[in-house]
C-alpha cells in the first residue's frame, strides 16, 4: 500500500449519487484511509469526513517482443479502469503499453475494471519508429525517425537530414491531419515535411499534394532529430 497521501480519491458522492473522483483538499493518511476534506469534481461539493483508500493487488503481465514473451506484475488498485493503449512503467523502470486485455475465461477486453483482470498483454513502448513523408516537389522521400512517445513535434520545426534539412508541414495524427501545433509522438501517424533549400526557401505543396497511403521503409533511412 503507498505511504503517500493521493492527490485524488474515488467515493460516492451523495449530490451526483454514483461514484466520483474527490480531490483531496486536506487530509491526514492512515493505515487504509484517509481523514480530511474533499471535493467532488463533478458537482464541486466539499465536505469532510473519513474515505477507505482503494485495496491494491498483484496482475500479472505478459511482455511480449517478437517471438519472446516475458511474464511479470505490476499492482493495480480496485478503483482502477484499465485500457488497451494505456501505458506504465513495470517495477525495474521499462516503459510498456497495453496491447490487451485477459479476463479468467480467456476472452479478451479493450477495457475492464481491474478487479476483473486475470492479465495484461503489454509491449516494450521505450522508442517509436514515427514514418515520415519528406516532399522536394518531385519526389517524396519515405523516412523512419526513432522518438521516445512523449517527443515533442512542432508544425513549422525543422529536422536535420544528412543530405539535407526539411520543415514540419504537417503532422496525421490518429484522427486527423494537423496543419499548426504540437503533437507527442505516441499520437503520429506519420509526419509531412518539405526539403529547405540553402536559401532558406521551401519546396511548394499544395494540400493535395499529401500521399497517405502507406510507404515502404528503408531499414537504414533514419532522420537526425537535432532541431535549430
Amino acid at each position: 500500500m503507498t505511504n503517500e497521501l493521493p492527490d485524488t480519491i474515488y467515493n460516492m458522492c451523495p449530490d451526483c449519487e454514483d461514484v466520483t473522483e474527490h480531490k483531496i483538499l486536506k487530509g491526514k493518511l492512515g493505515k487504509s484511509n484517509v481523514n480530511g476534506t474533499f471535493q467532488c469534481t463533478e458537482c464541486g461539493r466539499i465536505f469532510t469526513g473519513i474515505i477507505r483508500l482503494p485495496k491494491e493487488f498483484d496482475v500479472k503481465v505478459l511482455v511480449s517482443d517478437e517471438d519472446v514473451t516475458d511474464v511479470t506484475s505490476t499492482k493495480l488498485r480496485e478503483d482502477e479502469i484499465v485500457s488497451v493503449g494505456d501505458e506504465f512503467d513495470l517495477d525495474d523502470g521499462t516503459h510498456v503499453q497495453v496491447t490487451y486485455i485477459e479476463l479468467p475465461d480467456g476472452s479478451r477486453k479493450k477495457k475492464a475494471p481491474a478487479p476483473e483482470i486475470k492479465a495484461l498483454w503489454v509491449k516494450y513502448y521505450g522508442t517509436l519508429n514515427v514514418k515520415v513523408s519528406v516532399n522536394d516537389y518531385k519526389k517524396t522521400y519515405p523516412m523512419i525517425c526513432e522518438a521516445e512517445p512523449d517527443d515533442e513535434f512542432t508544425i513549422g520545426s525543422f529536422m536535420h537530414f544528412d543530405l539535407w534539412d526539411c520543415v514540419i508541414h504537417a503532422i496525421k495524427t490518429k484522427d486527423k491531419l494537423r496543419r499548426k501545433g504540437t503533437v507527442e509522438a505516441r499520437d503520429i501517424v506519420r509526419i509531412y515535411a518539405k526539403i529547405r533549400h540553402r536559401d532558406g526557401s521551401t519546396t511548394p505543396m499544395d494540400d493535395g499534394e499529401f500521399d497517405e497511403e502507406q510507404l515502404e521503409f528503408a531499414d537504414d533511412a533514419v532522420m537526425d532529430l537535432d532541431e535549430e
